[in-house]
């Protein structure tokens, strides 16, 4: 059947239409020109095919084809959030430090806060008559001169991707089909059950930006997720302003588009499919079947325009679902974030974008970012932010160059800086962190704070509704314990479209000097090394001493006995001095009591009000046994898996592998724990880490100094044999050996009657003759393992000196523990349920009153303080600061200096005497648990040298 338009058929109306075309246009010329101009109206009438049926529904399409998401005008008029839940109470917050995220975050009001309907409603001074609006429905909090900010927004997140705990079942954080697949939504793999989404509103994060993974170069469609439990429970309802094309979502007319996001990836996670010049070319490949789309789309639509319809009669619009994510990132729709490490990586994507003519809105990961700003200023249309880590760096090559001092370069290069997470990388609820000890290495405090509120807001093309404080934004902010660029703040309350999410906070009173923005330390000469020398300037001293005079010394604390104890406290650090005389301390107090001899020569040092005191000791990870950990040629290489075989020359056992063996000292992570404070490790192989499935044997570990230059050098070697390292754990994939396997073979090599008990190194734990550390999570395994040790000693009669690592739920067991005599090694000081056998964590504040290490300090157990991976070993005495603050003034600090200093000595058994001949560290500006201090001077006794940083 003929299609009918006007009641005759198109074929007819066709053919007339051209018989009048052929034989009137030569009348045209004849005729007087008003006359002309009407016939030649008439005649473009009458040729004019008539429109289509869907012709509104094809012209609407071409009329949109140009829109770009806007914030509606009548946005800031409204009275109540579109994500308001009914019956939700109005809050006023009153005598509040407000951070409003304004004037590029240097705006403080001083004053009230009220919430109501989702949104802010009013701040700094409130009029009486607002407040009666909401008598009778409103929560009134006195904040106490507390520090309030936006709520925290985490732009690089797979919370519900990569779900807490772990499961094969929610492993959906990325496509396994191929290089490009732009129509995967990280929605439809979001897991609403994930452990993760609570523990990181306790952290004061309210949205995180959901990423698909980056095993793709073009891994599919991000969403923004407000982290808040729903009555519909279900991810659709989490999301903040989601396209109006999801699941043909209907948008009324006038209303402006929103914004859509997109993954990228560039560099090493791309050699799965082949080379950078493969993956380089997928991108290419796929944006130019986007831009054949985007042509044919808007060629199509200007002959709708033209009501040319017979040349698209029949034709229906150009339009592929699978790439049509990528046709809107060309019509500057979608705010595109990339994975990307190098500059190569960085170059290419400056080539991409200008080739194809679309923006992006984040660089992340980005270690070389900061060594070519002026590439990132060539991206087409505007710079992108730079999302980034603060310390975290060296796990892979790509990463080898990553540095502290990038975000401050950043910023001094015009770059918009923005701290990420990367959940489950780094646990979410301590993005704050991240945004510390960038400003702790620079980075001004208004930019610092801004990086994980307002910053990552507008890079998410959200900066209307969330990332600052103002009126008619959402009513998402976090009332803090202390400022929040302080070590450990925490949230005392945490609001979400104007719902607090915090039950029953559990909140410790600090002083008030934590509520001031910390001071930071002077870099400059750090700053200019890492440009100078493109992110690896030498960490090595810049000069050594065997004389030094330590001037302005608030005080020196060292191990006396069992415990750290202060040599002196200077009521006035201005009087106070530290001699070193051959590398040993000659005298410390009042400089009239200190009279330096007239033929020493003594190099100065200013510790302006600083402090020395006892070097760190760290264990948990393999420092000093890898450079790079996912290359294997700067590694000491693979352990045999003793389930498997091992070679004949380590015997039938397979035990006699000494870490020892495989030190590499002087490399970056290891110096930089130096530098740190972190003057010794206890290092072994973690072979049972996430993905181990069930590697049991971690090999026999070595005390050693992070300063020395090799293990021939004096003193690097502080004890060669430490403890016999195995690992006990659930297989995740389903391959390795089952939990009652590993028990039953450890109770055989324990229990055995060697033929050559001096090879044999379990038998010599079961004698006590060597400690023995089990990385164990769960504490039904530790109670097993309780059992055994038990059973073993009974045997032997004799007494074994057990730690268990990792420990993540050894709170629950603390009395069976202590009783046991047995130690922990907490390799993750702030615990999170990373697999099922670390479920049952104790959070800490504000979502318990206690932590783990308090919880079990208090029942008498020796814990050390651990770290799980290389590059976190520099930040052991930040981590000792935040246990101090979470114990609520519990923990003094000797008693906390105790974790990473006598207690390391007693889980390895490791004799350092009397203690004179520890390695002492010189901080400037504070003690060793401050956030303002720096490390200025190693003082080595037993080598009688002073290292002067």
């Amino acid at each position: 059947m003929s299609e009918k338009l006007f009641g005759t058929p198109l074929d007819v109306q066709d053919s007339w239409t051209r018989k009048v075309q052929r034989r009137s246009s030569w009348i045209l010329p004849f005729l007087p020109l008003p006359a002309a101009l009407l016939a030649y109206a008439l005649l473009s009438v009458i040729q004019r095919p008539p429109a289509p049926a869907n012709a509104s529904e094809i012209l609407s399409i071409c009329n949109s084809l140009h829109e770009i998401p806007s914030v509606p005008q009548d946005f800031y008029s409204r009275t109540v959030s579109d994500r308001f839940v009914e019956g939700t109470k109005a809050t006023f917050i009153r005598n509040a430090t407000i951070w409003t995220g304004g004037r590029d975050g240097t705006e403080l009001v001083y004053g009230d806060v009220l919430l109501d309907g989702g949104i802010v409603k009013a701040l700094g001074y409130i009029p009486d008559q607002m407040l009666k609006g909401v008598k009778g429905r409103v929560n009134t909090i006195d904040a106490y001169g507390s520090w309030v900010t936006p709520g925290l927004i985490d732009l690089h997140s797979h919370v519900g991707m990569l779900s807490a705990p772990l499961l094969k079942g929610a492993f959906d954080v990325g496509s396994r089909n191929g290089p490009m697949v732009p129509w995967m939504r990280s929605l439809d793999g979001f897991n609403t059950r994930d452990d993760a989404r609570v523990l990181a509103i306790a952290g004061g994060v309210t949205t995180g930006l959901v990423l698909p993974g980056s095993g793709n170069a073009v891994g599919g469609q991000a969403f923004p997720f407000k982290f808040r439990k729903t009555q519909e429970r279900s991810p659709s309802s989490m999301l903040i302003e989601p396209p109006f094309n999801l699941n043909d979502t209907a948008r009324e007319p006038g209303t402006p588009l929103r914004w859509r996001h997109m993954k990228h990836a560039t560099g090493e996670n791309q050699l799965r499919y082949g080379t950078r010049m493969d993956s380089t070319w997928a991108f290419r490949e796929g944006y130019e079947e986007a831009r054949k789309i985007k042509v044919a789309q808007d060629e199509y639509c200007a002959k709708a325009k033209a009501g040319l319809w017979n040349d698209i009669k029949g034709i229906p619009f150009p339009y592929s679902l699978h790439w049509e994510a990528l046709v809107d990132v060309l019509r500057g729709r979608v705010k595109v974030n990339c994975h990307t490490y190098e500059a190569v990586d960085i170059d290419f994507l400056a080539r991409l974008t200008n080739e194809f003519k679309f923006p992006l809105a984040a660089l992340h990961h980005s270690h070389e970012a900061y060594l070519i700003p002026d590439v990132i200023k060539k991206m087409w249309g505007k710079p992108p932010a730079v999302a980034i880590f603060a310390t975290n760096a060296r796990y892979k090559r790509e990463a080898y160059r990553g540095s502290e001092f990038a975000p401050r370069i950043l910023a001094d290069n015009g770059i918009k800086v923005v701290m990420k997470s990367d959940h489950p990388v780094l646990d979410s609820r301590y993005l704050a962190y991240e945004a510390q000890q960038a400003h702790y290495y620079s980075l001004p405090s208004n930019l610092a704070l801004s990086s994980i509120t307002t910053t990552p807001a507008i890079a998410a093309g959200l900066d209307h509704r969330i990332g600052y404080i103002r009126e008619g934004y959402d009513a998402d902010l976090v009332i803090w314990d202390s400022n929040p660029l302080v070590l450990g703040a925490t949230p005392k309350q945490v609001f979400i479209d104007g719902i607090p999410q915090l039950e029953n906070p559990h909140v410790n009173e600090k002083p008030a000097w934590l509520q001031k923005v910390p001071r930071t330390p002077d870099f400059e000469d750090e700053i200019k090394a890492t440009l100078e020398y493109e992110g690896l300037p030498p960490l090595t001293t810049k000069a050594k001493s065997k004389n030094v005079l330590f001037l302005n010394v608030q005080s020196l604390w060292t191990r006396q006995g069992d415990s750290i104890q202060p040599s002196f406290q200077a009521e006035s650090a201005n009087s106070s001095v530290v001699i070193v005389t051959d590398g040993k301390l000659s005298c410390f107090g009042d400089k009239g009591s200190c009279a330096t001899a007239s033929r020493v020569s003594y190099d100065v040092v200013d510790l302006k009000g600083g402090s020395i005191s006892t070097g760190l000791t760290t264990s948990g990870a393999p420092v000093g046994l890898q450079e790079i950990p996912s290359e294997a040629s700067t590694n000491d290489g693979a352990l045999f898996d003793p389930f498997v075989g091992v070679p004949p020359v380590l015997g039938d056992d397979g035990t006699s592998i000494f870490a020892s063996d495989g030190l590499q000292l002087q490399g970056r992570d290891t110096l930089l724990a130096y530098r740190s404070g972190v003057t010794s490790s206890v290092s072994a192989w973690s072979a049972g880490s996430l993905f181990s499935d069930g590697v049991m044997f971690d090999g026999i570990s070595v005390a050693f100094r992070t300063g020395a230059a090799h293990s021939l050098d004096k003193g690097a070697i502080i004890k060669s044999k430490a403890a016999l390292h195995i690992s006990i754990s659930r297989s995740m994939f389903g391959s390795g050996p089952s939990v009652s396997t590993q028990i039953a073979t450890l109770r055989r090599l324990l229990l055995r009657s060697p033929s050559d008990d001096a090879g044999n190194w379990f038998h010599k734990a079961a004698l006590g003759e060597i400690p023995l550390v089990i990385s164990v999570g769960s504490a039904d395994l530790m109670a097993n393992l309780i059992r055994l040790k038990k059973e073993v000693e009974s045997e032997t009669g004799s007494t074994m000196k057990w730690t268990f690592a990792r420990a993540s739920e050894a709170h629950l067991l603390a009395n069976e523990i202590a009783s046991s005599g047995i130690s922990i090694l907490l390799t993750r000081p702030r615990l999170f349920p990373t697999q099922w056998d670390d479920k049952r964590i104790i959070p800490g504040p504000p979502l318990s009153a206690d932590s783990a290490i308090s919880t079990l300090l208090k029942h008498n157990i020796t814990v050390g303080l651990g770290t799980g991976e290389n590059w976190e070993a520099r930040n052991v005495r930040f981590d000792l600061a935040w246990a101090a603050l979470d114990s609520g003034g519990e923990l003094s600090l000797p008693e906390v200096l105790k974790l990473a200093t006598v207690n390391m000595d007693h889980i390895f058994d490791i004799e350092r005497g009397d203690g004179h001949l520890d390695d002492l560290v010189a901080f400037e500006g504070g003690t060793a648990l401050d956030l303002e201090s720096k490390v200025v001077a190693i003082i080595s006794p037993e080598r009688e040298v002073v290292e002067l940083f």
